[in-house]
């Protein structure tokens, strides 16, 4: 079964899905043992994890083998944000070969111009393709994947833009009618109004993806009374979390003069064994050393 059929049919058993965002192979690994549905292979994440901001710095080569690796380690299927597509259509077709080829079990292309700015950075350039531009990417990815169930997710920008619910539900429209199996909406509200409201008046067939990063309160059970929404993206906290307990222990251990206090707060070397499969490799050790 490919992924993206194996993701189709969590939506199809559970009505609503959940997907962790990661940033590296153990990131994706820790995502499936907590028990998400997918991993999002987050362009902001990567970005981050480089110290670099996230206006299409990072290549495709660099994207994709990060998505590769976290889809190996983790087993679950990989929602891979390819941000634009990485320039026209022609470049979307040459992403789509490799992303599918790699195991991806679904792609993100969002209505952006190259190169893109961070959504809810404040003030940040938020400049969207013509609609006719961007079908064209739309009806490229789909008319290149070999899979029927590789998804190809249309990411509809108009209210990060500022353009309003209805220029959101044209765009939208015009996105499904080229071809996109879902389309995810964004916002940078920190409320789920803005979005609960295009939700309710949306009136295509394509179902819904929303990353609630800017208004947490979004709670699953929220999504649910929508009746349409398929994906929740958790879309940055893996690397937020990352970032919150590094500078934790880093601070402890330069205020105690030492790792005394540090060490005991955080998992033990075994840990880290386990997640590196360090059991396996005693076990080949033994078995085929001589």
């Amino acid at each position: 079964m490919s992924k993206g059929r194996e993701l189709k049919d969590r939506i199809a058993e559970r009505g609503l899905v959940q997907v962790m965002a990661g940033h590296s192979p153990l990131s994706a690994r820790l995502a499936a043992e907590a028990g998400f549905d997918g991993i999002w292979a987050s362009g902001f994440e990567l970005s981050a994890l480089h110290g670099l901001p996230d206006v299409s710095l990072v290549t495709m080569t660099q994207h994709l083998e990060t998505m590769r690796s976290m889809a190996e380690a983790s087993g679950l299927p990989v929602v891979a944000d390819i941000d634009t597509g990485f320039g026209n259509a022609v470049n979307v077709i040459h992403a789509i070969e490799q992303y599918e080829r790699a195991g991806a079990a679904a792609v993100v292309i969002e209505d952006k111009s190259f190169p893109k700015v961070t959504s809810l950075v404040a003030g940040g350039r938020q400049d969207l393709v013509r609609v006719e531009e961007f079908q064209g990417k739309i009806e490229a990815a789909c008319a290149t994947r070999k899979d029927p169930d590789f998804l190809v997710i249309a990411r509809c920008e108009a209210l990060i833009a500022g353009l309003g619910e209805q220029e959101a539900l044209d765009r939208s429209a015009a996105y499904e009618e080229a071809g996109a199996d879902m389309i995810l909406i964004h916002s940078k509200q920190n409320t789920p109004d803005e979005v609960e409201s295009y939700v309710r008046a949306w009136q295509g067939k394509a179902p819904i993806v929303v990353v609630p990063t800017a208004y947490p309160e979004f709670t699953v059970e929220r999504m649910k009374a929508l009746g349409k929404i398929a994906v929740a993206i958790w879309g940055n906290h893996a690397i937020r979390a990352a970032v919150t307990a590094m500078q934790k222990v880093f601070r402890q251990i330069l205020d105690d003069g030492g790792i005394q206090g540090a060490d005991r707060a955080i998992v033990g070397v075994e840990e880290i064994f386990r997640l590196q499969g360090m059991d396996r490799v005693k076990d080949y050790e033994k078995r085929f050393l001589r």
